[in-house]
């Protein structure tokens, strides 16, 4: 079975982020594939390169990475949700004219068109947070 999943939920504001994490997971180790994680909303918070969480906390952002890396997972920043919100790749920085980029190895910025896409060419299409 192909997944997509959607991310709405900042990896510091809510348990949607850390309950996508596992549920990734668990679909992979079960044999199923994951077409697409799509990060909407303030989870594209998830895919920022400054997060610094405490020790006591989960570092999600390696955890993505990790699973990403292990997996070949897209890993999809939609791009209108991370202006607004300043996670910005180096492509974006320069031509919105700023002074740095932030967004996280392992992870692109797409549109809303790749989410359609990912819930065309997938069996079930799951959300996290809200």
């Amino acid at each position: 079975m192909q997944f997509t999943l959607v991310v709405y939920g900042a990896p510091h504001a809510s348990e949607g982020a850390a309950t996508a994490l596992r549920f990734a997971r668990a679909v992979l180790q079960a044999g199923h594939g994951i077409y697409r994680v799509f990060f909407y909303g303030d989870g594209i918070h998830n895919g920022s390169a400054l997060a610094a969480p405490p020790q006591d906390e989960q570092d999600l952002l390696a955890q993505w990475q990790e699973l990403e890396q292990a997996y070949n997972l897209d890993l999809t920043l939609c791009i209108a949700a991370a202006q607004r919100r300043g996670v910005l790749s180096t492509s974006e920085a320069k031509r919105l004219e700023k002074p740095g980029s932030n967004m996280a190895t392992g992870f692109e910025l797409a549109g809303l068109g790749q989410l359609a896409e990912a819930a065309a060419l997938s069996d079930r299409v799951v959300t996290f947070g809200g």
